[in-house]
């Protein structure tokens, strides 16, 4: 029934005063889900890679709710996953000027690329949708547990569900064996295991996480499709999802619920599809494994050896 009838976030719980981060927010879902917190009151961060696209996006949403009461803040902070020194400045600029974040959702992403590199030489998918987010997080966490209670949503999908279900450390850039699908599949495997890891770390924190899946919406997330399939994938893909999915607003629910739901502040690590609890494959629970990607991310990221999210704000140097 998730795409017959899709549920919906049914809070109404108001963030005036609150900070919120939202990554990718300038289409989409990710721009759904910035317009929903800035309805109620938030001051909103897109951090976002085109600031052209993004400042087109604040000015749509603003047009859309022209006339509502009491909205909040639209900010927009220059964001770049794939590449390490971007990611750091983002999260530099974003303690420099903000006295708590309260959400931070983790919603960019690419999917179905042709085979390629990020600008630090890692696979371009898991650069972009696991690493840049791991890294991102880490820089603004001891920020996050000041703020607590606070929550982090990571937004993954049912694609890791595709391939072999590996995360090839010995292979970080899948060269042996390379697919537009397994590559894209292996990154949301990631964020399901991030998910997990970072959960059990935080635990008595006050801080939760959550790992998402929006469901199959139609997005922009397609737009690659040509160059790793064939001529008119794009078109296709577009058409097809236009018709007999969700849209960006449906798709955004489960965020929104994992964001604002009373119930889900007693809940972290959990995977949710149509704004419930299910079961991820048995992959995306393996703690051997979700042990291995943190410390295999933190090399891969340059994560200096002495920085620990987990101390005190005071205490840490990024």
């Amino acid at each position: 029934m998730e795409y017959v009838l899709p549920n919906r976030c049914k809070s109404e719980v108001r963030l005036d005063g609150k900070t919120v981060i939202v990554t990718g927010s300038n289409t989409g879902i990710g721009k759904e889900t910035a317009m929903e917190f800035y309805r109620r009151g938030a001051r909103v961060i897109m951090a976002c890679r085109n600031s052209s696209r993004a400042q087109t996006a604040i000015e749509s949403i603003k047009q859309k709710t022209e006339g509502e009461k009491d909205v909040g803040e639209l900010v927009f902070k220059h964001l770049e996953l794939s590449f390490w020194a971007s990611v750091r400045t983002c999260a530099k600029e974003i303690l420099h000027t903000e006295k708590r974040i309260d959400i931070l959702v983790n919603n960019a992403g690419i999917m179905m690329c042709p085979k390629s590199l990020s600008e630090n030489g890692i696979e371009l998918h898991l650069a972009t949708n696991h690493l840049g987010h791991f890294l991102f997080t880490l820089l603004l966490l001891p920020r996050i547990l000041k703020s607590a209670p606070a929550r982090i949503i990571n937004v993954t999908s049912l694609a890791h569900k595709w391939g072999d279900k590996k995360m090839h450390f010995d292979d970080i850039n899948l060269d042996k064996n390379y697919t537009p699908s397994g590559a894209y599949g292996r990154s949301k495997l990631a964020n399901i295991l991030f998910t997990v890891e970072l959960a059990k770390r935080l635990n008595g924190t006050g801080v939760t996480v959550y790992a998402v899946n929006p469901g199959v919406v139609h997005t922009e997330l397609g737009r690659f499709m040509d160059e790793s399939l064939f001529l008119g994938a794009s078109w296709l893909y577009n058409s097809l999802t236009k018709l007999v999915v969700k849209t960006p607003e449906q798709g955004a629910q489960t965020t929104l619920h994992c964001a604002l739901d009373h119930n889900c502040s007693n809940e972290s690590g959990l995977y949710y599809s149509d704004c419930k609890v299910i079961e991820p494959e048995t992959a995306a629970k393996d703690e051997k494994v979700s042990r291995e990607l943190w410390d295999t991310s933190c090399t891969i990221v340059h994560l200096e050896p002495e920085y620990d999210p987990f101390k005190p704000e005071e205490d840490v140097q990024i």
